[in-house]
């Protein structure tokens, strides 16, 4: 049974989660990293087949359902068969997709170097 179980921290590194082993300690250790519901803060907490982990990074939330150990970490696709990914869809932004950019009337944003000059020479006549 011992063979099924591994650390979170490589099978976060094998199923290519995070960039480096070192990345995915820091990760669990900084509590962003829920297995089975339940936080966790070491690295070496053992996760098997059936977990579901709950992974916090910058701006997304993943759900992960664990589906085999890793043995090595290897290509995309062979990553992709450690897990069945359950996160829920991005959220949408707000912003319009056909959305122009803001149009701005010539003249109106920051001087000129020649209009700068214009202006010193005015503030010094006085």
């Amino acid at each position: 049974m011992a063979e099924t179980r591994q650390r979170i921290d490589k099978w976060l590194f094998f199923a290519r989660v995070v960039k480096s082993r070192s990345l995915a300690a820091k990760l669990a250790q900084a509590g962003r990293v829920r297995i089975n519901g339940e936080k966790t803060d070491k690295a070496s907490d053992l996760v098997q087949g059936g977990d579901t982990l709950t992974i916090t990074l910058d701006r997304r939330i993943l759900v992960y359902r664990i589906v085999a150990p890793g043995s090595r970490r290897g290509p995309a696709e062979e990553a992709r068969t450690l897990y069945e990914d359950l996160s829920p869809p991005p959220a949408s932004e707000k912003a319009l997709p056909d959305a122009l950019p803001a149009v701005r009337d010539i003249g109106s944003g920051r001087p000129t170097k020649k209009e700068r000059r214009q202006t010193d020479r005015l503030r010094d006549d006085t």
